[in-house]
């Protein structure tokens, strides 16, 4: 089965439009390297614009019928980490949308804290961002994907741009170093493949 991950020489494409709260969603999520819970549950303190810092310290999550906004499992999933540019400029964007939400919605509109709500304020439940994710890929014309792909493109990338499986794992925050050296052979593999394929092509010619 061929493996669900964006990434070309071209760049990587993200279905997504920042006004929106799935879509400013889908966007943090793809640009910080985070898991679709620990986006869902980003707390607005836990966002340091001026430092380019958040922390990873909650997700949220639905289990047996209730959604719960809990600490994350282990020490390894909870950090500090720095912010990309472009998650900067959605999480800005996001701040000033959820003012005007606020705004207009007046009473009506929860503020449970979270970075990533609805209009309303109320938590986007994970399966439904789940759905819309897939929604806005085949809207915008790209290959459908979910969610956790887009950490796995992140580490194709990486793997692309050299970089030391150990610093991979601490960016994915991947418990274990084998989880991580199993995406560098998945990627070795498809590089050789692509490699033994031109050298094939210059002995036609």
């Amino acid at each position: 089965m061929e493996d669900e991950h964006v990434a070309s020489g071209g760049g990587v494409q993200l279905p997504v439009q920042r006004q929106e709260p799935c879509s400013a969603c889908a966007a943090g999520s793809s640009a910080s390297r985070l898991r679709r819970g620990e986006v869902l549950g980003l707390r607005r303190e836990d966002v340091d614009l001026a430092a380019g810092e958040l922390a990873v310290a909650y997700q949220l999550q639905h289990i047996r019928r209730q959604l719960l906004h809990r600490e994350t499992k282990t020490e390894s999933s909870a950090a500090t980490l720095p912010l990309p540019a472009i998650c900067a400029t959605v999480l800005r964007s996001r701040r000033d949308d959820q003012q005007r939400h606020r705004e207009h919605a007046g009473r009506a509109r929860q503020d449970n804290g979270l970075v990533f709500t609805t209009r309303l304020g109320t938590p986007i439940e994970p399966r439904y961002f789940h759905r819309e994710f897939k929604t806005r890929c085949r809207k915008a014309g790209v290959r459908e994907i979910s969610v956790h792909t887009t950490r796995r493109t992140c580490a194709f990338l990486l793997v692309a741009l050299d970089v030391h499986p150990r610093v991979t794992m601490q960016i994915l925050r991947h418990s274990q170093i084998a989880v991580t050296m199993n995406i560098y052979g998945e990627a070795t593999s498809t590089a050789t493949q692509t490699a033994l394929k031109r050298l094939g092509e210059q002995f036609d010619t």
